[in-house]
């Protein structure tokens, strides 16, 4: 049941899989592997489903936008000046998983390659995250329960 609550709170912000493994008192290698999951499988999903998703949902309830706006500039820049490592690399710091695959999605990035970078992003920032936050993190800020 712990495990669920890192995997599935580290599908749509990656920060909350270490943070919620340290506070359910998993060991450090288990919540890695747990947040590792949970972004991989919002990756996995959004890779090869993104496009049906924005088709058959998103755009039922999204009124159009304009297409040169001044967030879609930055966004256009940003993905001309990094490219996909760039989104791989700040996925967990500025972007969510979801965020970040379908930025990546959407300007036609090989699957192949979006997997692979978003992986070794996953594995790398949950290792750093997770090792500050069990070692750094101080005593657990979870509330006694009291009968």
């Amino acid at each position: 049941m712990k495990i669920s609550g890192v995997y599935f709170s580290s599908m749509f912000k990656f920060f909350f899989g270490p943070i919620t493994g340290y506070a359910s008192g998993l060991n450090l290698f288990t919540t890695i592997l747990a947040t590792v999951a949970g972004s991989m499988t919002t990756v996995l999903l959004l890779t090869f489903f993104g496009d049906w998703i924005r088709e058959k949902i998103l755009n039922r309830f999204t009124k159009k936008k304009k297409k040169f706006s001044s967030r879609n500039r930055k966004v256009i820049t940003f993905w001309r000046k990094y490219g996909l490592i760039g989104v791989a690399v700040l996925m967990p710091m500025v972007f969510t998983p979801p965020g970040a695959t379908l930025l990546a999605v959407s300007f036609g990035t090989p699957k192949d390659k979006l997997i692979f970078s978003m992986f070794l992003s996953s594995a790398f920032w949950a290792v750093v995250i997770s090792v500050v936050i069990y070692f750094f993190g101080g005593p657990k800020a979870l509330p006694e329960v009291v009968l």
